[in-house]
């Protein structure tokens, strides 16, 4: 069954998307970006060049012919895929809704704003994810994250 975690309160969604992406690529999993708006999707596909001053995160749009063996892709759709069971890691989903294909992921993350319309869309996928009986997780991105000293 998809493990899913929604991150709250992100006061820059496709930041906090760029910052979660990244992290999981270093943890050494595959994700794919589900950004079903085409000027979203670029804006993404920029972040991950210039989030961070010194590092560069490999990505790729899904109809790339490297799309195979990328640790990120974005995808405006998830239907056209390529078929290889390493693409179904984790879907990073920045579409107003949840994509029907999300089943096939072990872990779908959701990222919501702090704008009330993105909560209230957010809350009803909660409770769908809720009902259905899917392990859901919340990370508070307004909370100050403890030092390790």
């Amino acid at each position: 069954m998809t493990e899913i975690k929604f991150y709250h309160n992100a006061p820059d969604r496709l930041m906090a998307a760029c910052s979660i992406a990244t992290k999981a690529v270093r943890q050494g999993r595959r994700v794919v970006v589900h950004a079903p708006d085409a000027a979203m999707a670029q804006r993404f596909d920029h972040m991950l060049w210039t989030a961070q001053a010194l590092s560069f995160v490999p990505h790729v749009a899904a109809d790339s012919p490297l799309a195979a063996r990328t640790p990120i892709v974005i995808a405006a759709r998830l239907d056209n895929l390529p078929d290889d069971a390493t693409m179904r890691d984790v879907l990073l989903s920045l579409g107003d809704s949840t994509p029907d294909e999300f089943t096939r992921f072990g872990m779908l993350v959701e990222i919501v704003s702090t704008q009330e319309a993105d909560r209230l869309q957010a809350r009803q996928r909660w409770q769908y994810f809720k009902e259905k009986g899917y392990p859901i997780t919340a990370y508070d991105l307004a909370k100050p994250v403890a030092k390790t000293q």
